[in-house]
């Protein structure tokens, strides 16, 4: 599916819910838990099992991206489950350095 930014999704696992903050252009495989992401909207109940291997966790407040297509999410909601564009971990992205005032 292509998200934009802006765009408020949650996990289909647990209580991870992230905005995209840097889209991609065209299709992307977001997921957390090893399933797909889905709406803020959509139904939250028949809540499906993390996958092995996606049980990374979620911390609120950090930004998530993926290198290769350059995807970039808020957590805005913690959760015991990892995100991935698809069997692909996304890493949590470090603050980026000032520059030195001599």
């Amino acid at each position: 599916m292509e998200w934009k930014a802006g765009t408020r999704l949650r996990s289909a696992t647990d209580t991870t819910e992230v905005v995209i903050v840097r889209a991609v252009k065209g299709d992307l495989d977001l997921r957390c838990g090893g399933h797909p992401m889905v709406s803020l909207d959509a139904d939250a109940s028949g809540r499906l099992s993390v996958e092995t291997g996606f049980d990374g966790g979620t911390l609120l407040g950090k930004r998530y991206g993926d290198e290769a297509t350059g995807l970039e999410v808020l957590c805005t909601k913690a959760g015991p489950a990892s995100l991935s564009v698809g069997d692909d971990p996304l890493l949590v992205k470090g603050a980026k350095p000032l520059p030195s005032s001599d």
